[in-house]
């Protein structure tokens, strides 16, 4: 599989879109790809990819296997696979997740921690 930020997604790539005019507060629980187009506080639990798209206003502590950042969010993240901030991505919070890339002229300010998963017990 390839890294996300070398993949085109399409809306059809995603489950659900919160499109540009909801304004969602609250915790944010789903399994399949999520796509955030618009606003959301509060806290997000997921089992499948989320993708924070430019323009997008997250304040929120995500927990997922895998983040896309393209737009802001400001929390911490746990993420069991892989976090990814595009140029155009603004996070503010602490990042935890064995694989994490950011592009150039992206912006980060927090903590960051690549922990690799032992798989020997």
């Amino acid at each position: 599989m390839t890294d996300v930020h070398n993949d085109v997604l399409e809306d059809e790539d995603f489950d659900t879109i919160l499109s540009e005019d909801i304004d969602f507060s609250g915790t944010l629980n789903f399994e399949k790809p999520f796509l955030i187009r618009g606003k959301l506080s509060g806290n997000i639990e997921a089992q499948g990819l989320l993708v924070v798209d430019e323009g997008a206003v997250v304040e929120a502590n995500i927990n997922a296997p895998r983040v896309v950042i393209r737009g802001s969010v400001t929390g911490d993240i746990t993420a069991s696979e892989k976090v990814e901030v595009s140029v155009t991505g603004r996070l503010n919070g602490n990042v935890t997740a064995p694989d994490i890339f950011m592009d150039t002229g992206c912006v980060f300010n927090g903590r960051c921690t690549m922990e690799k998963q032992d798989n020997t017990e």
